[in-house]
């Protein structure tokens, strides 16, 4: 009798694991992926989550957030101005091609990276919030370590191929969830469907959003090393959950794979699962950046990719989860503000300070309104002319 229990319990424990496996284990592995409940970090589906990968404009995300977390430290306002310098300019598509001396509020930039995925934009970003691009990377990888993004390193704003650039879907999952809980206010840059200068619009190349129902955010990537990238959030009944996809093979396998892990998250208790904060790195190959550009960026690859749309070259999306868009996207105007002369702009653009409410001195701090004449000082007065 003691013997029969023991059996019956080991099978229930089997049982249990088999069923916990088939929760987390993706239908599709084509590459790394996974999906997270953002209120209790619990992981609802993972593949191969600390592969390390380039994140492409992934990247974004991360400028994003320590723009919003200089913002909320009082150092800028959305207001703040944003100059294109002759460096910014330089970079490769996807940009805006703004001219060197070009202005836009803080505000209008963000829309522009997190829409338009532009380049250019991005390091006029860096470079106008920290005083130089590569100040700001530090900024980036400081927050990745702050945040708990295990192995994660950014070399560049922008998201563009660079030495030693890498994440992971884990590490991705992470900032997804940090930009949703920390900065609930700023949640609708990522819910834009389309941004217009009065002469062009740009659609999102999130396509889920205005077709998956529910979802807001978050962003796109894409270089021939990484394939197609997403980060994708949706909330549902008060529930929000976030999911990354790397290494799809094309735009719209992305967004179905995308809406499938959103789907699943936002249908799937979180009992049972594990957290995203206490995972165990696995996967034998995981210490290699994996490079897909073989089979991306072929011509074979090419010609696959548009052998699956319509006669008018549109994509045909073949999920239950995504609708089509039976109207024009809602497009946010953006565009810039100003001009200086080009000759202020060849080198990095120092961001003005506020001047500090005191000043620090040995002792205790000192208001700086302390500090006042003890006498008149006379104005110069010029001399005569004879």
């Amino acid at each position: 009798m003691p013997m029969r229990c023991k059996t019956s319990f080991t099978g229930v424990l089997l049982a249990f694991f088999w069923l916990l496996l088939a929760t987390t284990a993706p239908a599709n592995s084509a590459g790394p992926s996974i999906v997270v409940d953002v209120k209790t970090g619990s992981v609802l589906e993972h593949n191969q989550a600390f592969q390390r990968w380039y994140p492409a404009s992934l990247t974004k995300l991360m400028t994003a957030y320590v723009v919003f977390r200089q913002i909320q430290s009082g150092k800028l306002t959305l207001q703040s101005p944003v100059t294109m310098s002759a460096i910014a300019a330089k970079e490769p598509p996807s940009k805006m091609y703004y001219k060197p001396g070009s202005q836009l509020s803080l505000d209008n930039a963000m829309k522009i990276i997190l829409v338009k995925s532009a380049n250019d934009v991005s390091v006029a970003i860096a470079e106008s919030v920290a005083g130089s691009h590569e100040r700001f990377v530090q900024m980036m990888n400081a927050e990745a370590k702050r945040l708990g993004m295990l192995d994660s390193r950014f070399v560049n704003a922008n998201g563009l191929p660079g030495k030693g650039q890498r994440t992971t879907a884990r590490d991705m999952a992470v900032l997804g969830v940090a930009l949703r809980r920390d900065f609930p206010q700023y949640a609708h840059y990522f819910a834009i469907e389309a941004i217009s200068t009065g002469k062009k619009t740009y659609s999102n190349y999130n396509i889920l959003i205005g077709r998956f129902a529910g979802a807001n955010g978050m962003k796109t990537g894409f270089i021939c090393a990484s394939g197609f990238n997403q980060v994708s959030s949706a909330t549902r009944n008060g529930r929000t959950v976030v999911s990354v996809v790397f290494g799809a093979a094309s735009q719209e396998e992305r967004a179905e794979e995308s809406a499938r892990l959103l789907n699943k998250g936002l249908t799937t208790g979180t009992l049972a699962k594990p957290s995203l904060y206490s995972m165990r790195p696995y996967g034998d190959k995981r210490s290699r950046i994996a490079d897909i550009s073989s089979s991306i960026c072929t011509p074979a690859a090419r010609k696959k990719r548009y052998e699956g749309r319509d006669v008018e070259g549109k994509m045909v999306l073949n999920s239950n989860y995504i609708n089509s868009m039976k109207r024009q996207a809602k497009a946010v105007r953006v565009g810039l503000s100003g001009r200086i002369p080009a000759a202020l702009t060849r080198g990095n653009i120092p961001v003005p300070r506020p001047r500090p409410d005191q000043i620090e001195s040995a002792g205790s701090p000192v208001a700086a309104s302390a500090f006042k004449p003890t006498f008149d000082v006379p104005v110069p007065i010029s001399r005569p002319s004879l």
